[in-house]
């Protein structure tokens, strides 16, 4: 529970103040931690950000599992929770991925989360009929990451795709894969 706790300030954290900001004090001070919580679980900075990672790998596990119904629908109610109750944890997210690129100590990490999301997308495409779901699942996964960086953090952010957009555009995406939506 604790470490769930430092996990989800690292993320605030991040999202906030960049990787930076990220010290161990700062994750006490956000979390309403005694100081000193944070260095006892994450001894080191490495540490620290292979929790942080950790975390958003273990919250996204939780979101993957597509009800019945609607695939259009599921796909942009992911985007649109991204944008609005997850922007926090994108954010770090997007943080993550450029630190990952120089240092090869978070790419494993960083990549575990993301495979796991491509793996998951490639089961529900072949499970709605997808000819080629490992290829299909990079297209969808590409046009959410790109619509989601878009709504945060790039033009986009002016006037962010309300849900009923995020349908129409998930629909001609997955229509153009030849994938029922």
């Amino acid at each position: 529970m604790r470490k769930a706790t430092i996990g989800d300030a690292a993320i605030e954290v991040i999202a906030a103040e960049g990787m930076r900001g990220l010290t161990h004090r700062a994750v006490d001070r956000f979390a309403g931690l005694p100081s000193g919580s944070t260095s006892y679980y994450a001894r080191t900075r490495a540490a620290l950000l292979e929790l942080a990672i950790s975390r958003m790998v273990e919250l996204d596990e939780v979101t993957l599992d597509p009800p019945p119904g609607g695939l259009a629908e599921y796909v942009a109610g992911f985007a649109h929770a991204a944008i609005t109750d997850g922007r926090t944890r994108m954010l770090a997210r997007y943080e993550f991925a450029l630190e990952a690129t120089r240092r090869p100590e978070l790419r494993e990490a960083y990549d575990r989360g993301g495979l796991m999301i491509r793996r998951r997308c490639a089961e529900v495409l072949a499970a709605r009929g997808s000819a080629e779901p490992e290829r299909h699942a990079r297209v969808l996964v590409a046009w959410l990451d790109g619509t989601i960086f878009d709504a945060l953090a790039g033009t986009g952010s002016l006037a962010p795709p309300d849900l009923a957009e995020l349908t129409a555009g998930a629909r001609e995406v997955l229509a153009g894969l030849g994938v029922a939506g």
